[in-house]
């Protein structure tokens, strides 16, 4: 046998037997933060430790976001080892004085840091200083990003939180303005969406601080924008944990919007920003689901005391005057689910001062024949399932005046 036939032959029996891993999912798993980690949160801490092997385990820190990066990877460091962890700084920052961020990218010493660690920690900050530090200037990975890929192929964790968060997805927010002027100006490549380093993979797009500061709305935005169907906005203490199957399991502190825009509907006639019957879902934690089916799965608690929408417990007309407000979607969806009224609405008013047009959004929150929530005492919280949520433009009259 030739030299050629036998390197085709080998290669064609290792692709047979699954010893090349080309187009394989890898073996790792994301935990993604929503930012605003605590240090008590145990759920959260204990994860990472876990998935990255246990007690001992070795976690790189990369303090690349940050505007301190010393401080901030320091506190990170602390945190992990208080969880059992062996934390080390892989010094490679915009911001780290006296160090030249390109060649730290490329230094086979921070290259070999990563390759001995099973975990790498992402400090939260601006997202945009993480690509910046870790991509070369024409967009190809530098020497660390690779062996960080190598590391989550191979079944190590990658977490972050905030910014270490947003990196994850294909896409991310770069440097947006409010969420209602993200929601209301057409957003544009340049500057509030620019490429993330895409662990989830092209399906899912991942925003973060997403119930407490209302990002739900822009979210939806980017997604039309670059075509996602299925999105999760995780909330502040909080974290959702991917593994290789596509399955989402909510641990922490709160929860996590899921956003499915399969059956979306934009009117393309309007030209400000609007959607109809995309689909909400709130998951809280200990909740599980697999985007790509599309399957949920309820924490075992909640599924003993599914809520009786025949005997609602609220009867109140539900409304907001700041739907982007802090934890308002999840309140009125928990609200709706156990009331005999059908949908909530709300309004959300630009800043007099802000740039752009005069115009505000109306949200129609509504149950329908698909709808679910699930209620337990254990967790003090609801789960909701499959609400339908309509954006529509609204003008608003401006200024502002005082009733005499």
């Amino acid at each position: 046998m030739t030299l050629y036939r036998f390197v085709f032959a080998s290669v064609c029996l290792c692709l047979l037997t699954g010893m090349v891993s080309v187009g394989a999912e890898p073996d790792g798993h994301l935990v993604i933060i929503g930012g605003a980690l605590r240090d008590d949160n145990a759920d959260v801490g204990n994860r990472i430790i876990a998935l990255a092997g246990g007690p001992g385990a070795k976690i790189a820190v990369i303090p690349a976001a940050a505007a301190e990066p010393d401080v901030a990877a320091q506190a990170i460091v602390a945190l992990l080892e208080r969880y059992g962890a062996k934390a080390f700084v892989v010094p490679v920052s915009v911001n780290l004085k006296d160090r030249d961020y390109r060649r730290e990218a490329s230094s086979p010493a921070n290259v070999d840091l990563i390759n001995a660690a099973t975990g790498v920690y992402f400090v939260g900050g601006r997202q945009t200083l993480i690509t910046g530090a870790l991509q070369k200037p024409d967009g190809e990975n530098s020497p660390v990003l690779n062996a960080i890929w190598d590391l989550y192929r191979r079944g190590g964790v990658i977490a972050g939180s905030s910014a270490g968060a947003a990196i994850m997805s294909k896409f991310m927010f770069g440097d947006p303005t409010t969420v209602i002027n993200s929601i209301k100006l057409d957003m544009s490549d340049e500057r509030e969406i620019s490429t993330g380093l895409g662990f989830v993979g092209p399906e899912l797009f991942v925003d973060q601080h997403a119930i407490a500061r209302g990002r739900f709305a822009r979210m939806i935005s980017l997604m039309i924008k670059k075509h996602y169907e299925i999105g999760i906005g995780i909330d502040e203490n909080t974290a959702m944990v991917v593994d290789k199957h596509h399955n989402v399991e909510i641990v922490g502190y709160k929860g996590a919007v899921f956003i499915d825009l399969k059956d979306a509907i934009v009117n393309k006639n309007t030209q400000a920003f609007n959607v109809s019957r995309a689909k909400i879902s709130y998951l809280d934690r200990g909740d599980r689901f697999n985007y790509l089916t599309r399957v949920f799965t309820v924490v075992s608690e909640k599924q003993m005391d599914p809520v009786n929408q025949a005997k609602p417990l609220n009867h109140e007309k539900l409304f907001s005057s700041d739907f982007l407000g802090n934890t308002t979607i999840v309140d009125l969806m928990e609200n709706l689910i156990d009331s005999d009224q059908s949908q909530a609405t709300g309004f959300a008013i630009p800043d007099p001062d802000g740039p752009g047009p005069e115009t505000g959004f109306r949200f129609i929150l509504a149950k329908t024949a698909q709808s679910q929530g699930y209620w337990s005492n254990a967790f003090d919280s609801y789960s909701v399932l499959n609400m339908m949520l309509d954006i529509q433009p609204v003008q608003i009259v401006q200024p502002f005046f005082s009733l005499k």
